[in-house]
């Protein structure tokens, strides 16, 4: 089964409407730049109504440590979500585990990009765009992806009820990361698209 996480969580009816979906992990976004920014006490608040085996994760987008270790200390989170140029002794120095996104285009070398990473729980791959860090609802070429990673891929970018059995059947991803894709507004997720889109990945692995 391809995992699910669900980013970009504001609400706590969002938050539940994901775990009765079958979501595995919603995601909480550090970066006060982004619509789908919350504060660490309003986070903290939505991962409080989550019931058990659905994780947190926490994105940031080249945060200090300092502020990074404010947001632990105010609140749990299963996995940190790096989108900025962190290097990965940074990432690495928190004592949880963590994935990094790498912004995929033509060029980059991803086996060697997974190697320099290689203590991360997995790559999250994305759609690159000049001057944004993600979350731009865009896809890219799926073709750009080794066949052979040594690092399990969470592949997002563009993800959505009507693409994603095509996602998984092509790319065979240890997990896919939806945020806009399954939203009412930015920052507003719709129960409906939720739901359409795990029927998604399950409808691709029958």
């Amino acid at each position: 089964m391809t995992r699910v996480k669900i980013c970009g969580i504001t609400r706590n009816e969002d938050a539940l409407a994901c775990a009765h979906a079958g979501a595995d992990a919603v995601g909480l976004v550090f970066y006060p730049p982004s619509p789908r920014y919350v504060e660490v006490a309003r986070a903290a608040e939505i991962a409080g109504v989550l019931p058990p085996f659905v994780s947190t994760v926490g994105l940031f987008v080249n945060p200090t440590a300092e502020a990074l270790r404010a947001v632990l200390g105010e609140m749990h989170l299963d996995l940190l979500q790096f989108h900025g140029d962190e290097p990965p002794e940074f990432c690495a120095g928190f004592g949880v585990p963590w994935l990094k996104a790498v912004r995929v285009k033509a060029g980059l070398d991803l086996v060697q990009y997974a190697f320099r990473y290689r203590q991360a729980k997995g790559l999250l791959l994305d759609a690159y765009v000049e001057g944004t860090p993600g979350g731009t609802g865009l896809s890219f070429d799926w073709s750009l992806i080794p066949a052979e990673l040594p690092l399990p891929v969470v592949l997002s970018g563009g993800l959505e009820p009507a693409n994603v059995a095509q996602a998984v059947q092509r790319v065979k991803p240890w997990a896919v990361d939806v945020s806009s894709g399954v939203e009412a507004r930015k920052g507003i997720k719709d129960a409906t698209k939720i739901a359409a889109f795990m029927e998604g990945v399950r409808s691709a692995e029958v």
